[in-house]
């Protein structure tokens, strides 16, 4: 039951991050077929809503939805969230499929080696626990601290010109409202679970996810937008993990093993980022995350 309980969090978190990379290339990929404008343009949706690839694309962001829920109400923050750093990869694992476009020698090595430094955190990690009700007084201080670091960092980010530390600071407080959407999440799906649709409605931790999530969007574009992905990458993908590590120890009570562990731990977490700041620098990388990222740069003397 034991082994139960990891396979069905790790099956469903794999699931999602896959889900959201197909739908990031079907986007992407329909989005390359409409008009393009300088600014915005009323008709884009209309335009998009006519392309069957753009709605298998939100097809498979609500199957990734789906998929997190299932894994958060099955298993673990700690072991969950972290699991998303696979997306990055498994993004451009689809799109060298689905769009044609090679995947360089270097970046199957990085890919190799960010799926490998997560197999070594998690398995030296052993994160434990599954409590499935967190009592307010634990939230309020948690979500203050969570709110205070996004604001402080987007107010950081605003007081900068645009370029890698602009990209960095709105990379990481994405990364928080992402971790902090996923705590709100899990907290739902229980309520949904235990006490029914009715309860679930009412509940405020499912509005306050809903919110969350759609700042953390919010913060994601202008990410992509502030600055270089290499800069905003290696901080939205690690510290989504960590905060959520953070989050699922301090709010739900889960553990991960210390002492001479942390050492395998260190290293996998370091591979981890040295595999997504190179993965990060490949050209379909751009081409797929941050494409005014790429003009900008070829047209650059």
């Amino acid at each position: 039951m034991a082994t139960l309980h990891t396979v069905l969090p790790v099956v469903f978190a794999v699931c999602a991050a896959a889900s959201n990379a197909v739908a990031t290339v079907l986007q992407r990929k329909a989005a390359l077929t409409v008009p393009r404008s300088e600014g915005f343009r009323a008709g884009l949706m209309l335009d998009l809503l006519r392309r069957p690839v753009w709605l298998a694309g939100i097809l498979a962001v609500i199957g990734a939805a789906v998929c997190q829920a299932l894994a958060l109400a099955t298993g673990p923050l700690t072991i969950v969230q972290p699991l998303f750093v696979l997306e990055l990869p498994l993004t451009l694992v689809v799109a060298s499929l689905l769009m044609h476009r090679r995947l360089p020698g270097t970046g199957w090595l990085a890919v190799a080696g960010v799926v490998a430094g997560l197999a070594v955190a998690l398995a030296a990690a052993s994160p434990s626990g599954n409590r499935t009700h967190v009592e307010l007084d634990r939230w309020i201080p948690a979500l203050a601290v969570c709110a205070g670091a996004v604001v402080g960092l987007a107010l950081a980010a605003v007081r900068r010109p645009e370029g890698r530390a602009r990209a960095a600071c709105l990379g990481a407080a994405t990364a928080i409202s992402y971790a902090v959407t996923a705590a709100l999440m899990k907290a739902a799906t229980h309520i949904l679970d235990d006490q029914g649709l009715v309860d679930f409605l009412t509940a405020w931790q499912t509005y306050a996810f809903a919110a969350t999530g759609v700042c953390a969007l919010f913060l994601l574009e202008n990410a992509m937008q502030a600055g270089p992905l290499v800069a905003s990458q290696p901080a939205l993908t690690l510290g989504d993990a960590m905060v959520s590590l953070a989050l699922g120890i301090t709010l739900y009570e889960e553990s991960i093993r210390s002492g001479w562990w942390l050492l395998p731990q260190v290293f996998g977490v370091a591979l981890i980022a040295a595999g997504v700041l190179a993965l990060a620098r490949i050209p379909l990388t751009q081409s797929l995350v941050a494409p005014d990222e790429e003009r900008r740069t070829a047209a650059a003397p």
